[in-house]
């Protein structure tokens, strides 16, 4: 590494050169390369003069045959040596530079391929770096990610479109991704959220704690805890109407403390028992009548 140009948090552009590498590999690369050029060059001239002979009966079909498969065998290798460069760090830019120049180099700009924020610098000056190596990670933080762990259990309530919530920073995103497969290590399922309002507020590698708020074509309330009673695996609130209070069923969506997320057929104006709920339910005599 003869030059580092790029430095920790920057924000680049694509084409923007981060570092200079030096190494006499590179010379033997791209000699090899315009090597390649040059006998492809013949033998391209070979096959066109050869293919006229045979066209006019000059020759035997084999002799423009072999011409032929050596002029492939070459195109080929042309675009092997094209790739090496490339592995080695050559930008199509530089590639095809060297084709028009024929001038080697033993140093090797190394240019983002996009633009965003430097994240990581995996290398230092005079450090040795194998082919292949990572040397920088840039990444484009106009669109971040949320990974988010959710227990196993849970998983069957969660659906694509969910809304996820950071409510202290004001941060909110919806969720477009589902994985299959279960983390063995602490039995979680990976749900992946777009976030869609507070970008600036959270970065990369940053650990939250979030809210989903389930989609849902019905009204949501937010209840008290107390006012829920539990009966045979359902959830219920007690209704008041003119004879009392009435069972309605309703579903969990999720907890905020003390309170509940639910939907239902319920409305904001319905007044619910919130205290009692539970000597309510040990009063009833069938769920759904009036006690």
């Amino acid at each position: 590494v003869a030059q580092i140009r790029g430095s920790l948090g920057e924000t680049v552009k694509k084409g923007q050169v981060l570092a200079t590498l030096k190494s006499p590999d590179l010379l033997a690369l791209q000699l090899k390369h315009l090597q390649v050029i040059n006998d492809l060059q013949l033998a391209r001239a070979a096959y066109l003069r050869e293919k006229k002979l045979h066209q006019e009966g000059v020759i035997a079909a084999k002799r423009w045959l072999q011409a032929k498969a050596k002029y492939t065998v070459l195109r080929s290798r042309l675009n092997e040596t094209r790739q090496l460069l490339k592995i080695a760090g050559f930008s199509d830019r530089a590639i095809k530079k060297l084709e028009k120049t024929h001038q080697l180099s033993s140093q090797l700009d190394i240019a983002a391929p996009i633009s965003g924020t430097i994240l990581k610098a995996y290398i230092s000056i005079g450090e040795r770096v194998d082919v292949l190596a990572p040397l920088f990670r840039v990444a484009n933080l106009e669109s971040l990610w949320l990974d988010i762990s959710v227990p196993q259990q849970r998983i069957n309530d969660i659906h694509i479109g969910d809304q996820v919530v950071i409510r202290a920073l004001q941060v909110k995103g919806s969720i477009f991704l589902l994985t299959r497969n279960v983390n063995v290590d602490n039995q979680t399922i990976l749900v992946r959220a777009r976030i869609e309002q507070g970008l600036d507020q959270v970065r990369p590698g940053q650990a939250l704690k979030v809210q989903i708020r389930h989609k849902e074509d019905r009204p949501m309330c937010r209840i008290n805890n107390s006012a829920l009673a539990s009966f045979d695996g359902k959830t219920y609130v007690f209704m008041r109407n003119e004879n009392g209070f009435s069972a309605t069923p309703v579903k969990v969506l999720g907890r905020e403390g003390q309170a509940s997320i639910i939907s239902g057929n319920i409305r904001a104006s319905d007044n619910v028992a919130v205290k009692g709920a539970v000597a309510l339910k040990a009063r009833l005599s069938g769920l759904g009548g009036d006690e």
